[in-house]
């Protein structure tokens, strides 16, 4: 495909109402002279919807692999207690305060919107497959306390939603009761079944390409929505793909070219860049940059028995 077919293709994506996003990360992408090799659309958004991703990663608490620092973009706030009967059921979620870009720190931030992020399956039990995926207990769960939350903090900041595997799918739902809700879904579980297109608009779904749950959705037509498919870790195996704080760190690093505050989030949690990249041999982030003056080749996954060198220098 020529760089005009693929840019007329691309356009055309971009002006329908509710679309699938063509993976364009690879080396052939005709965006390889943007910054990171990102097409302008994907770093778009990524600055919108990483502040999401850092919260449904953060949605697991307790883990050990959660974003220590998320200044200046969130403030966990004190949700409700969760009632045993229900946390019985595997359902737990989270409440942030998300400030406006380059707001600044402590009382000088400004609020723009609460977002509400549902955890995810936590493999620990297996309440929360039962309960959530095989049947619906938790769906209504979540809509229980959404409401409970919005009613208790107010509706003087927009609301937004947000969640990871089984929480994407809760997300999704509290969209679809509750259409001026936003939403955000990552490596959103494909086990939800809605025909509501109304609201598509505001509700965008991150799916690193190849995870696991990708394999059953093929099998039914997803809620309608924005879908990005990013391709950050073609290495990993299907398992290791789909979980949160890979995809929530690529989403981040992205963002970080366009964005001083997702630049702050990348320095201040370590973030590594992701494989897929090219100029591993830089593996620091070169920051709010503008276009580049060599094609970026992006770094796919190694040939069975070549070793990880050979297909970093193969990528330069």
């Amino acid at each position: 495909m020529t760089l005009r077919a693929a840019s007329a293709v691309v356009l055309a994506l971009l002006l329908s109402a509710c679309v699938t996003y063509p993976d364009i990360t690879q080396s052939r992408s005709p965006c390889r002279l943007e910054p990171g090799g990102w097409c302008a659309f994907v770093r778009d958004a990524a600055v919108e919807a990483f502040p999401y991703a850092v919260a449904a990663t953060n949605a697991y608490t307790g883990d050990d692999d959660l974003f220590l620092n998320t200044s200046p973009v969130l403030e966990k706030l004190e949700r409700l207690p969760i009632a045993p009967e229900d946390a019985e059921k595997g359902f737990n979620y989270e409440v942030f305060a998300q400030y406006a870009p380059g707001s600044g720190s402590g009382s000088a931030r400004v609020p723009v919107a609460r977002i509400l992020a549902f955890r995810g399956t936590d493999l620990k039990g297996l309440s929360d497959i039962f309960y959530g995926t095989l049947r619906s207990d938790q769906i209504d769960i979540a809509v229980r306390y959404f409401e409970a939350e919005q009613k208790r903090w107010g509706s003087d900041l927009p609301w937004v939603v947000t969640g990871h595997s089984l929480g994407g799918a809760l997300a999704t739902e509290i969209s679809v009761r509750h259409p001026e809700v936003r939403a955000y879904m990552f490596n959103t579980s494909p086990f939800y079944r809605s025909d509501v297109a109304d609201n598509a608009m505001k509700r965008t779904v991150f799916n690193e390409r190849g995870e696991v749950l990708r394999r059953f959705a093929r099998y039914d037509i997803a809620p309608a929505a924005d879908v990005f498919t990013l391709n950050c870790e073609p290495r990993k195996d299907a398992i290791t793909k789909h979980k949160v704080r890979p995809l929530a760190d690529c989403i981040t690093w992205i963002a970080a070219y366009a964005n001083a505050d997702a630049l702050a989030v990348v320095k201040a949690n370590g973030i590594v860049k992701p494989f897929v990249e090219c100029e591993r041999d830089k593996p620091a982030h070169p920051g709010i940059s503008t276009r580049r003056t060599l094609p970026c080749v992006h770094s796919g996954r190694p040939e069975e028995g070549r070793g990880e060198i050979e297909a970093g220098a193969a990528s330069r």
